[in-house]
């Protein structure tokens, strides 16, 4: 089942676990929220960068400030799970790497 928000945004339960994204798109709110605010990208940018229409991405930054705890604790959950998934599976590449040169690999 797919709930459409605006005519921009939808929520489907089987795509992206349910998170709000573009229609049409795999691309998140979350996605184009941190790519804005914390990356500094334009949003005339992130819309060029993939095939968005600028309108879209500006519903995309509406619907991140109407429901801004919520995202922001989306993506804090996001950062934490791929921390502890790095901290319990360390790069094998990154090790030899160092291991090259002459660093510990602790």
């Amino acid at each position: 089942m797919t709930t459409t928000l605006t005519q921009y945004i939808e929520i489907t339960p089987d795509t992206r676990l349910g998170k709000p994204r573009i229609v049409g798109s795999r691309i998140t709110v979350a996605e184009i929220a941190t790519m804005y605010l914390k990356m500094g990208q334009s949003l005339e940018l992130i819309a060029g960068k993939y095939n968005l229409s600028l309108a879209s991405v500006y519903a995309a930054m509406s619907y991140y400030y109407e429901y801004k705890g919520e995202i922001d604790q989306q993506i804090a959950d996001d950062e934490a799970f791929s921390d502890e998934f790095q901290k319990n599976n360390p790069s094998k590449l990154q090790a030899k790497l160092r291991k090259l040169k002459g660093e510990s690999t602790d």
